[in-house]
């Protein structure tokens, strides 16, 4: 009999290793084969509190049981199971959406991809709108410095509503079986009120990938592509750049030169900075796209493939497809391979690393590094040889694309073109990205002081907070006067950014 073994992730990965490879030991005894496809199944055993909401366990045999008894009386437990099992029906009323009146509990988390505006912005804009309701609200954070205003698990069960703003990929194990709806944090910013009338509507129960170790068990949807995965991937860099540019920064204090001479603080600096941030730069952003990918299985591929990028020359071009080969890989391997029970243990700490990390190893030396390496290194002769016409063009097209949506895709897509040159030291496109990105909140903060009759109280302070923004290079700022007046506020800053 063909049967399905389902495990609660929360069980432990040590019980449910030994269960399973007991269990498995058993079957073949009972004349029972263990499988991972629960459409072939003729009966599904459970390990855990509760049977889950599984649409494919309809009409099979289910057996709910104890992994302590599993693990001591393997081939007993078998035998219970086979004489005990039910057929399954999974519970209708778990798919229903959450009722559309009445006054709401709602949790919610926001995440961008560097932590920092989008996503406090987001969770004020959810607040606001939700108290507007009646509604109680709170919203988890996880910024750059992690979680903020962690939502309990005595939250989380009182909650009728999980509202999921997010541009990256983020754990959300917690909200196990609540109603959910997920969205980006530029649309909970924006629509915030469409968003909240689509969350009451839209709400489904949320299934964890890992709650349940099956073949039903899917991987990260890839309903955002390369684009999400991307920003994983610089939402971890960021940090390297920030703490390597500023310690470089603070070498140059010192003289331009200065770092030259052995021994001195403006060496020790440029080390730190250039020496030790600055190259693993690249690497921490191809470990981390695998990552967003393939999970931990990626991350180990994905570093040696940013490194071999480091080494061969490609730069972050290479780092990027590093990150994306490695990452696929890892997941072919991960969900393709099929190994024997007594040997699946080994699939996550020695086969996929090796395999992974030697497909992209030797793709990255003879087949991807040096024609990368010949075009990074082809842009790089042409921007540090154009003319002033040139260069004057390249600023302003990267200037308007800072200012076009403020920290969202386009924005991105400048920033990460300027900080990839950045490896090969070609700092003029990043220093206008720079100014241009202040630009916009600075600007509608200082019009907010220049012409204050035509801001109310709200939009004042607004003002205040996008200045202090500016200064510190966040572009986010100038969003909420965006959201108001796009056809007005855009134009003005692009012109203005160029």
């Amino acid at each position: 009999m063909k049967t399905l073994l389902i495990i609660d992730a929360n069980l432990g990965q040590a019980r449910a290793y030994m269960a399973k490879t007991l269990l498995g030991a058993a079957a073949r005894k009972a004349k029972l084969e263990i499988i991972d496809n629960p459409n072939d199944a003729e009966m599904a055993i459970v390990l855990g509190d509760s049977i889950p909401n599984d649409s494919a366990l309809n009409g099979k045999n289910v057996w709910l049981g104890d992994i302590s008894r599993a693990v001591a009386h393997p081939e007993l437990f078998l035998s219970e199971a086979k004489g005990h099992a039910k057929p399954y029906t999974a519970p209708v009323a778990a798919t229903a959406p959450v009722a559309a009146s009445g006054p709401k509990r709602v949790v919610a988390v926001t995440a961008c991809p560097t932590g920092v505006a989008h996503t406090f912005m987001a969770a004020e804009a959810i607040e606001t709108e939700a108290k507007k309701r009646g509604w109680w609200v709170k919203v988890e954070t996880r910024g750059s410095v992690g979680a903020g205003n962690a939502i309990t698990p005595e939250e989380v069960a009182a909650a009728d509503l999980v509202i999921v703003a997010a541009d990256i990929e983020v754990d959300l194990a917690k909200f196990a079986g609540k109603p959910m709806y997920r969205t980006s944090t530029g649309l909970a910013l924006k629509k915030t009120a469409q968003e909240l009338d689509k969350a009451v509507a839209e709400a489904t129960p949320y299934e964890p990938a890992g709650k349940a170790q099956t073949a039903t068990t899917e991987s990260k949807k890839e309903s955002a592509g390369a684009y999400r995965h991307l920003l994983t991937g610089v939402s971890y860099m960021l940090p390297m750049v920030v703490a390597g540019g500023l310690c470089i920064a603070l070498s140059f204090a010192f003289g331009i030169e200065a770092f030259k001479e052995p021994g001195t603080l403006a060496a020790a600096l440029m080390q730190i900075g250039g020496g030790s941030a600055f190259a693993l730069m690249v690497p921490v952003l191809a470990g981390y796209i695998a990552f967003s990918i393939a999970d931990r299985p990626g991350l180990t591929p994905g570093l040696i493939g940013g490194m071999l990028a480091v080494s061969t020359g490609s730069g972050f071009i290479g780092g990027i497809i590093a990150g994306f080969l490695a990452g696929y890989i890892a997941k072919l391997i991960s969900t393709q391979l099929k190994l024997p029970q007594s040997m699946e243990a080994l699939k996550p700490i020695l086969i996929i690393p090796l395999i992974s990390s030697l497909v992209v190893g030797l793709a990255m030396i003879y087949l991807i590094g040096k024609p990368v390496a010949g075009i990074l290194e082809g842009l790089t002769h042409w921007l540090q040889t154009m003319g002033t016409a040139n260069a004057v063009l390249l600023g302003a097209i990267l200037g308007g694309m800072m200012c076009t949506d403020m920290g969202g895709p386009v924005n991105k897509a400048a920033y990460a073109f300027g900080v990839g040159l950045l490896s090969t030291q070609t700092y003029g496109p990043m220093a206008a990205i720079m100014a241009a990105g202040m630009v916009p909140p600075l600007a509608m903060g200082l019009a907010t002081m220049v012409a204050r009759r035509k801001f109310d109280k709200a939009q004042q302070e607004g003002g205040k907070a996008a200045l202090v923004l500016g200064l510190c290079f966040i572009s986010e700022g100038a969003i909420p006067f965006a959201a108001r007046d796009p056809m007005r506020v855009l134009p003005c800053c692009i012109v203005v950014g160029r």
